[in-house]
């Protein structure tokens, strides 16, 4: 039981960003018995970003404001921060605002980042103190890319997404292009073509007991990036999704033609997620911006960095 009358301080956190993500390969490697597709992907961080503000109530209600997508009853950062008060067993609430800058449904992970900064700072300002095991393994029920978030860095991914290693990834600048039309993860996994049986990737024993707290620079991370980038600046595997999202949604087809008609190329350029937003590696970011100048009627582009670490690290590390 954590004490809720512990002092806290401060008492709101403003302008948190809450970084999207790329996969920079995603394979599919089967299916569990209860539904839950099995995953290998090396996801990394950009710097395109929502910024949360939030504050805490004394009350127990979990408010939510600013931009909200989709149902509000469904929305993750609320449901995250109810888990987290549930398992601390704590009568303090918080008022959670979300400006949106990432774009919905472009498998950037948008909501999840959300999420995942929405338990990072109440975990500072609920006094909670919980490591980064303890959250990742709360929040595994709520998404799958919610533990890479609170993570907090390039990662390969594995199981459902809840096993991460930590992977130093070269630093690159993205162009990044989200079609008009958003794209449905359900939809996708779906797909009667879609296929899982992708071979694992995995060089060395990867068991349960590596868990998500693996150190970056272990020999099995080292391993990784020596066998994930012996190939840049092309990207490594390929994404398994892409084929069913293009089916379901035209309009990746045409911004991926877009970035290699730019001068993208070919081996560069990936969809991420389950879609609909695509990328490109670019030499540099005046490339990037190059290649965006020109983006066919309702396609929208983003400049986009690697970042090393989550910033909100750096940020609660420094309260």
């Amino acid at each position: 039981m954590i004490c809720d009358q512990a002092p806290l301080a401060p008492r709101r956190l403003e302008n948190l960003p809450a970084p999207a993500k790329l996969n920079l390969f995603l394979h599919v490697t089967g299916r569990r018995p209860d539904g839950m597709h099995l995953l290998e992907s090396l996801f990394v961080l950009i710097d395109l970003a929502d910024a949360l503000s939030i504050e805490v109530l004394e009350r127990a209600d979990i408010e939510r404001t600013g931009d909200i997508v989709g149902d509000p009853g469904a929305d993750l950062c609320v449901r995250a921060a109810r888990l987290l008060q549930a398992h601390a067993g704590i009568t303090r609430g918080a008022r959670i605002h979300v400006v949106k800058r990432i774009p919905a449904g472009a498998g950037m992970g948008g909501g999840s980042s959300d999420a995942a900064t929405t338990l990072l700072a109440l975990n500072r300002l609920w006094g909670l103190n919980y490591n980064t095991e303890t959250l990742i393994a709360l929040a595994a029920p709520l998404g799958a890319d919610i533990p890479f978030f609170i993570f907090g860095r390039s990662a390969f991914a594995s199981g459902i997404g809840e096993k991460l290693v930590a992977v130093e990834t070269p630093p690159a600048v993205w162009a990044v292009i989200m079609p008009p039309e958003p794209t449905s993860t359900a939809a996708v996994f779906r797909d009667p073509a879609l296929t899982r049986n992708t071979k694992s990737l995995k060089i060395l024993d990867f068991s349960d007991s590596a868990g998500a707290n693996e150190a970056s620079g272990s020999g099995y991370g080292r391993a990784l990036a020596r066998q994930l980038f012996a190939c840049w600046p092309d990207l490594p595997g390929r994404n398994d999704l892409e084929a069913a999202a293009r089916r379901i949604n035209p309009g990746i087809g045409a911004a991926m033609r877009a970035l290699v008609q730019a001068g993208a190329s070919p081996a560069q350029t990936r969809m991420t997620g389950s879609g609909s937003a695509v990328f490109a590696r670019a030499p540099s970011e005046a490339a990037a911006r190059a290649m965006l100048g020109n983006l066919p009627d309702g396609m929208r582009g983003y400049v986009a960095h690697t970042l090393g670490r989550h910033p909100v690290e750096a940020l609660l590390k420094g309260l």
